[in-house]
């Protein structure tokens, strides 16, 4: 059995240094932030960056855990308050205009739903295609969205929507109609 050593007080503090500058820099420029700068920022030298984060990747998703924790969260009270086909569809709102409101965001929740070639999902990914799966699943056992349609298709179309939304007007005002076109085509055939 291999035992995991807690964090010395002084790694811990670089570790949320470099997370709270992380998301600074993630929301000024996006995923293509500075890795040296996001390290500058958080007052640490790059190599204790990559030793907590090895990868671009890894700071990304640890920057936006919470935040992706809460889409999950949110879709289990809508799917608690409303009908489920109605669940999913303020869901997917919600997750497409959060997408182009955080920069970096959309990058992390392309990389969630990839078709498998990526070496492993990220946790992120697993916790948004989770929640994606239950208001699917949901929504299917209602009669409301297609028996064919696997939740991370959901996931990429919406991902598609939230770059439609971007080229639209960047603000997220268009989200509305996009995913009412997107899941008008995904309830089964009349």
């Amino acid at each position: 059995m291999t035992r995991v050593k807690p964090m010395r007080a002084d790694a811990r503090r670089n570790y949320e240094r470099l997370l709270k500058a992380a998301a600074e820099a993630f929301a000024e420029h996006g995923e293509g932030a500075s890795l040296d700068d996001i390290a500058k920022r958080a007052g640490v030298g790059s190599g204790t960056l990559y030793r907590h984060f090895p990868t671009r990747q890894a700071l990304l998703e640890a920057a936006y855990v919470d935040r992706i924790e809460a889409f999950a969260v949110r879709a289990d009270e809508l799917a608690a308050r409303l009908p489920p086909g109605e669940a999913l569809v303020e869901w997917l709102n919600e997750l497409c205009v959060g997408t182009i409101q955080v920069r970096g965001m959309k990058a992390l929740m392309g990389s969630a739903v990839t078709d498998g070639s990526v070496a492993a999902v990220t946790a992120c990914g697993t916790t948004v295609q989770g929640a994606a799966a239950r208001l699917v699943e949901a929504a299917q056992r209602e009669g409301t969205l297609r028996a064919d349609i696997e939740p991370v298709e959901v996931l990429r179309l919406a991902h598609g929507v939230s770059t439609a939304a971007e080229l639209a007007n960047g603000d997220g005002s268009s989200i509305r109609r996009y995913v009412s076109l997107l899941t008008e085509g995904l309830g089964p055939a009349r």
